[in-house]
């Protein structure tokens, strides 16, 4: 990936760290976007070539202002999101607002904004989904709803520009990141270990995945390699949607 310059949304932890990390072994100039400026900065030290850009993903203004200083953009990975536990009737609306402005409006906001610089390289978009999308699971009504339209905007991209570009989205099982740890904390502190024996059942493998695992792929599905691959969902779930 030498010379090629990545823009990852939420780049400065979990998921998105690892992957800033990755791209960047492999030679690419990595745009850390994060709305926590000085996490993304404290990442930006410790990555040869990377810059760190605030950016939260639900503002156009925002947005426009990192794409500011990108004069050119070969791969997007859209993978800043929230996460919301509840059925349909335990799910209020300004929380369904949210994680649907999160999840899916900013991919909106985020890829048209780096369209005309993508379509200039030929570039490349992973959004990061989950299985989520895929399946149903058990009290994440609004987050499903999320990951399902992130899958949909994908094939629905490819669809529209299939030589000018690929796009392709990931779509993870349960990852051991900050954002894991973080509804452990506000959902099972009094069961943690519990919940996470559970978290771990459901991945036929017997573990969590790790960030690293989602970031190789990303990496993969960016490089030359994988041209052939376009509009395409790709599970990285330890067997879960396949049991």
């Amino acid at each position: 990936m030498e010379n090629k310059i990545a823009l990852v949304t939420g780049g400065a932890s979990g998921i998105g760290a690892a992957t800033i990390r990755e791209l960047a072994r492999a030679g690419a100039q990595v745009v850390i976007a994060d709305i926590d400026l000085a996490a993304a900065e404290s990442l930006a030290t410790e990555v040869p070539g990377a810059r760190a850009v605030k950016m939260d993903v639900t503002n156009a203004e925002s947005i426009a202002a990192a794409f500011s200083g990108i004069q050119k953009l070969d791969i997007l990975v859209n993978n800043a999101g929230i996460g919301l536990v509840g059925d349909i009737s335990r799910t209020a609306e300004e929380d369904f607002d949210r994680v649907m402005r999160v999840n899916v409006h900013s991919v909106f906001l985020v890829t048209k904004a780096a369209l005309s610089l993508l379509l200039a390289s030929r570039g490349s978009i992973v959004n990061i989904g989950s299985v989520a999308g895929s399946v149903g699971v058990k009290q994440r009504f609004a987050y499903c709803a999320s990951k399902g339209a992130v899958q949909a905007m994908t094939r629905q991209i490819a669809v529209d520009y299939p030589k000018e570009l690929r796009i392709n989205c990931i779509a993870p099982g349960t990852v051991q990141t900050p954002f894991v740890e973080g509804y452990l904390d506000r959902y099972h502190a009094h069961e943690k270990e519990k919940v996470r024996a559970e978290l771990v059942a459901r991945q036929p493998i017997g573990r969590l995945g790790t960030p690293e695992d989602i970031a190789s792929l990303v990496r993969y599905l960016c490089s030359k390699e994988a041209e052939f691959i376009n509009g395409a969902v790709i599970p990285i779930d330890g067997g879960w949607t396949a049991a």
